[in-house]
């Protein structure tokens, strides 16, 4: 099995249940629609990872179904910002401590507002990334809001 990402371990921490999932890194393509495919897995049951700017919150994360787009306007409204966009690429690890297609909700280098989309509710489990390209960790919607402390909210359009 892979070696333990920042996120896993935290997960040990808490005693939370989940699963670890390897799958083959395709490097010209780390798209959502793309690992879910790797995986063998529906696309609205891998989530991603997008991490933005606001106008309040220097930074904030949206986790939304790997097959959906962000509405920015939701999302300003939920978090209490008049605005967001996305976090150029070149600033993702320096914020975050993760890389394009590895960024996980779980472990960031400092706790982020962090929500996700309100349909990952009806699920039994979703599958976010683990901290590194080649690994997602499947768990319960409710125990990655808990390890996020984040909010359910309204996010795709």
């Amino acid at each position: 099995m892979a070696q333990k990402t920042n996120a896993v371990r935290l997960l040990d921490t808490a005693k939370i249940n989940y699963t670890l999932r390897e799958y083959e890194v395709d490097e010209d393509d780390v798209s959502a629609e793309h690992v879910a495919l790797s995986m063998g897995i529906a696309p609205d049951h891998l989530y991603k990872t997008l991490v933005l700017r606001g106008t309040q919150d220097p930074y904030l994360v949206a986790v939304i179904p790997g097959n959906s787009h962000l509405d920015f306007k939701k999302l300003a409204k939920a978090s209490g910002n008049k605005n967001c966009e996305m976090l150029p690429m070149k600033d993702l690890q320096q914020i975050t401590g993760y890389i394009r297609g590895g960024c996980s909700p779980i472990g960031m280098k400092k706790e982020l507002p962090t929500f996700i989309e309100e349909a990952a509710q009806l699920e039994e489990a979703i599958s976010v990334s683990a901290g590194k390209r080649g690994l997602q960790v499947i768990l319960h919607p409710e125990d990655l809001a808990t390890m996020t402390n984040a909010a359910f909210v309204d996010l795709v359009g």
